[in-house]
């Protein structure tokens, strides 16, 4: 099947995350109906991924971090489906969608804004046995399984098996892994007062970097902060360490420790969507070189892409599978891979899209740091700010709510905000629910039960 859009430009964009929600409306803001606007997601929402650990706290209802996209880009096509291809020299791209439907979707000025996915590394087991926190439903997963986890070990009378249910593992501290770690302890801790059978010193929670240092994103002396603060809550931080294998559930570690752990969660590292460096379905210029940049589409500083040969004048990319350089640093770096990029690259692009219609020179992208926020539980966090060419540094609660306040700012929608905070007002008041619901992954299980086994 082909999809064609009339007269009108027609703007495509792969990917509904920062870059394609906001390049999406900035672009409709800018050209109202005079531009035809595509989306292309598996997704039909938006995930505001700075939540995700909240979620897996049970801080913040699920639902509540995802905006739809059918509902915020009114005027807008949203396809859900898979990308199968990229041809920009005919300016086509081919979609799968969910019922196994075939399109082929022209253009006439493509946006690739596909982000990233974690980057699995060949550990034995860890495919098998770990699980991400890059969507809601692994934070949704991680939260039930801890839960369910607390009420089986309170239950059980094999020392052996509530070891194993009370030991979870994360790999990986940065941003991510860090805080997803210590929202989840956090979470545990406030549910030990209804599991008397319980103590904090039952529950082991093991954090595993191979770096010399967690939250590379700040100073050192918060990072030593944010060590010394979860050390002191009993997680055992495991630095220049690697995990060697997780088969059956058993993590080993190049310390020689060797744990049986029923949680396995994997923060360590991303890469850009791997669709781009495939040849075959995709013939964008990747960049090749091994390093940070290696998979990502070279952007000059306007978020044109870029080939040895020249430029693709129309096609545009952003947030983390884009190398763009970052001219605010004053210095040869690119722009780190954070949504503070994204959102800002987003609405240039789709600017420069509009300046390419009309006619108009493009403007290079330009944005100074605003500061970096990071959560560790309830009333705990660390963080700085920009003012100007002032760096002010600050902990502890008024970084917790500074950083609260900065992603409630930065979710979309008035009536996703809205209900963040009226999730996080019912938590101060009611204490967060303890309730895990692991049945969630199989829900015809109880069905299946009731209707007996199968005759043969």
């Amino acid at each position: 099947m082909n999809t064609t859009t009339g007269s009108k430009p027609h703007v495509l964009i792969l990917g509904g995350g920062s870059v394609g929600l906001n390049a999406a409306s900035e672009l409709r803001k800018n050209l109202g109906s005079d531009v035809a606007i595509t989306v292309v997601d598996s997704r039909p929402y938006l995930t505001y991924q700075p939540f995700l650990p909240e979620v897996g706290a049970g801080s913040i209802d699920p639902r509540n971090v995802l905006a739809p996209l059918r509902k915020i880009l009114t005027g807008t096509k949203v396809v859900t489906g898979a990308i199968t291809d990229i041809d920009s020299s005919a300016k086509v791209v081919g979609v799968q969608t969910e019922d196994g439907e075939d399109l082929q979707i022209s253009y006439d000025y493509l946006v690739v804004g596909l982000g990233s996915v974690p980057r699995l590394l060949p550990i034995p087991g860890l495919a098998e046995n770990a699980i991400g926190f890059k969507w809601v439903e692994e934070a949704i997963a991680v939260r039930d399984r801890i839960l369910a986890n607390l009420a089986e070990a309170a239950s059980t009378k094999d020392p052996a098996a509530r070891k194993r249910l009370l030991t979870f593992t994360f790999i990986g501290g940065g941003f991510a892994g860090g805080e997803a770690l210590a929202e989840t302890e956090d979470m545990v801790r406030d549910a030990l007062r209804y599991y008397p059978d319980l103590h904090s010193s039952d529950v082991r929670f093991v954090l595993v970097d191979a770096a010399p240092f967690i939250f590379p994103e700040v100073s050192e002396e918060h990072r030593q902060y944010a060590l010394d603060q979860l050390r002191e809550r009993g997680i055992e931080v495991k630095l220049e360490t690697f995990v060697n294998s997780c088969e059956n559930g058993v993590v080993k570690t190049s310390d020689d420790d060797e744990f049986a752990s029923d949680l396995i969660v994997w923060n360590a590292g991303v890469k850009p969507n791997p669709l781009l460096s495939d040849a075959e379905h995709s013939d964008l210029p990747v960049i090749s070189e091994r390093g940070p940049m290696m998979g990502k589409l070279a952007c000059l500083p306007d978020l044109r892409v870029k080939t040895d040969d020249g430029v693709l004048n129309d096609v545009f990319a952003a947030g983390d599978c884009a190398a763009v350089p970052d001219l605010a640093s004053g210095e040869d770096k690119m722009c780190p891979p954070n949504a503070q990029h994204a959102v800002r690259q987003a609405k240039r692009l789709a600017d420069n899209i509009a300046r390419s219609i009309q006619g108009r020179p493009l403007v290079d992208y330009y944005h100074k740091n605003l500061g970096t926020m990071a959560t560790l539980g309830m009333y705990k966090g660390m963080g700085y700010v920009m003012l100007g060419d002032k760096r002010i540094e600050f902990k502890g609660l008024p970084a917790w709510a500074a950083a609260r306040a900065y992603h409630l700012y930065a979710m979309p929608t008035f009536g996703r905000k809205a209900a963040v905070l009226t999730d996080w007002i019912g938590n101060m008041i009611s204490r967060r629910d303890i309730i895990g619901i692991p049945q969630s992954t199989n829900p015809r299980g109880a069905f299946e039960l009731a209707a007996g086994p199968k005759k043969k």
